[in-house]
């Protein structure tokens, strides 16, 4: 059966309402011309297009496989904000991404998650935290969840700090075989007792098909950036590589995990 890509709808700015101050790269509530709220990530902030195209792959192979991920939609910001802005840091910041950025539609009213508020079953947690594995996901600790409670429900945001090799490529091949190490700060991992049962269910969903189609939805020209690949075709299919990869040796980072869970219990 063919898989169909998925799609990204692509909106305007319209108004800039406030910025996110925790957040280290300063994104910023938004509204766009189909006047809904958004959570713009800048691609002029910090890492830059790495963390977009992070926040990409991650979100959607989070909804792929079955998690709540708010939509994300490509954002484009006009250059007459930056002139209007008195704030002088944001104001550089919004010169510096003129053009195609990444938001997350605004769940207004959700709460963050507190994990001695809020109890997950072993199955969701195993999940999360398999799904975390996979993506080298490093910014889903105690200190910063990154999951909301919205509407009773859980759901999973900002997925930028992961896929964190590709800052560099160094290595990469290894990488992706390898155990994530920082699982042991993870929030979720005492409650993860699931995780060989997760990881059959969730390769047996992860198709080197659907994964290209999630690959593909990253812009050629984000692609063009700090990149160590000729093309973007080349740089994509190392993104498609590196992942068809770590699922394949997927028992690497779970078994891992699952150590680190012992070590904690």
């Amino acid at each position: 059966m063919t898989y169909n890509q998925p799609e990204l709808r692509t909106v305007d700015v319209t108004r800039y309402v406030t910025p996110l101050r925790e957040g280290g790269s300063l994104p910023a509530i938004v509204e766009a011309d189909d006047t809904f709220m958004y959570v713009l990530k800048f691609r002029g902030a910090g890492q830059g297009v790495k963390a977009l195209i992070a926040e990409l792959i991650g979100g959607e192979v989070a909804r792929l496989l079955g998690f709540k991920v708010p939509e994300i939609v490509f954002m484009t910001l006009d250059e007459a904000f930056g002139r209007t802005e008195p704030d002088e840091e944001i104001q550089d910041l919004l010169r510096a991404s003129e053009g195609l950025n990444l938001a997350l539609h605004y769940l207004s009213g959700a709460i963050t998650f507190d994990a001695l508020v809020t109890k997950v079953d072993s199955e969701l947690a195993s999940r999360i935290v398999w799904l975390d594995c996979f993506l080298n996901n490093v910014d889903r600790t105690a200190r910063n969840t990154n999951m909301l409670m919205w509407h009773k429900e859980l759901w999973l945001i900002d997925h930028g700090a992961a896929l964190y090799f590709h800052h560099s490529w160094h290595n990469w091949v290894e990488q992706a075989k390898k155990p994530f190490a920082q699982v042991k700060d993870h929030v979720l991992l005492p409650r993860a007792e699931a995780l060989s049962e997760t990881d059959e269910a969730f390769k047996a969903i992860l198709s080197p098909e659907k994964l290209k189609a999630i690959v593909a939805l990253i812009p050629d020209h984000w692609l063009l950036v700090d990149a160590p690949f000729e093309t973007p075709e080349e740089h994509r299919q190392a993104y498609l590589d590196f992942l068809t990869t770590r699922l394949s040796h997927s028992e690497v980072f779970v078994n891992a995990a699952q150590d680190a869970r012992k070590a904690l219990i």
